[in-house]
């Protein structure tokens, strides 16, 4: 069957609240009418891309982030494997989500996790949406590991932080990836919270040197900050991802129409050589 149009699928990066920017970027593809195929997503990014695939649009999204109230959301508990107990927000994920399984949402996401004891990435492509996001956002240290189908997982942004190749093995044509990392060259580190975070950030910075170009559109939101689940910068972190994303709208136009013209070319050149 002949395609018009490539595929495009989008590669939401792990970051906290920083990851709100993924809304913006949502919202301005919206807006110029440049459809998402498939999504895939690791931590704060697998929470957007369910949501999204869910049906929730931008608009809708961003309005979420201004009802959270994290007292209603976050369960402290006696930190033995993590601050955050992970049930609260779960439940909210699950009424957010409509009770569905990825299976069910209305494009392809791909939802990615951290085995603990194999340190290997996984991907949920089935199940529901609220026990594989939840296994996704287990920030080490942060929130309670999260215990499924046999295995123990933590935050998908471990192994995988921006999952470019698993939106390219979903089928996307054309790979936008959203980076919202944030490294801190002069950190103040008092706390074994500071010594988590700047962990993770020294992680994932070479993680992501390593896999930037594999994208066809990289999207870097000008995100800084440390805290990974205060909602007050909310509806900044979408401005910045609405601004970043505007910014390469003519590159991500460009590869769209070099894509239709390498495809027509290769449909011809088949023509060509049935009829001879």
């Amino acid at each position: 069957m002949e395609k018009s149009r490539p595929l495009i699928g989008l590669a939401l990066g792990a970051g906290g609240v920083k990851g709100f920017a993924h809304i913006g970027v949502l919202r301005e593809l919206e807006k110029n009418q440049i459809p998402i195929d498939m999504i895939a997503g690791s931590s704060i990014g697998a929470l957007i891309a369910a949501l999204y695939g869910v049906g929730h649009s931008p608009s809708t999204l961003e309005t979420f982030t201004r009802l959270f109230n994290q007292t209603f959301y976050l369960d402290f508990t006696l930190p033995k494997q993590g601050f955050i107990q992970g049930e609260r927000i779960k439940h909210v994920i699950r009424m957010l989500s409509q009770h569905k399984h990825l299976e069910e949402l209305n494009i392809p996401v791909g939802v990615v996790a951290t085995d603990l004891y194999s340190g290997e990435a996984v991907v949920f492509r089935q199940g529901p949406v609220a026990d594989t996001v939840r296994a996704s956002i287990s920030i080490p240290g942060v929130f309670v590991p999260y215990s499924y189908k046999g295995r123990l997982f933590v935050d998908g942004g471990v192994a995988d932080r921006l999952p470019i190749r698993t939106v390219k093995e979903m089928g996307a044509d054309i790979t936008i990836a959203v980076d919202v990392s944030f490294y801190n060259h002069t950190p103040n580190i008092r706390y074994v919270y500071d010594v988590i975070l700047q962990s993770m950030d020294v992680m994932g910075k070479e993680f992501i040197r390593m896999v930037e170009k594999e994208a066809d559109v990289f999207i870097r939101p000008k995100v800084t900050g440390r805290h990974l689940i205060d909602f007050k910068r909310a509806e900044e972190y979408i401005t910045y991802g609405r601004t970043a994303m505007n910014r390469q709208l003519n590159e991500l136009k460009r590869k769209i129409a070099q894509w239709k013209e390498n495809n027509n070319d290769r449909e011809s050149n088949e023509k060509n050589n049935e009829q001879t």
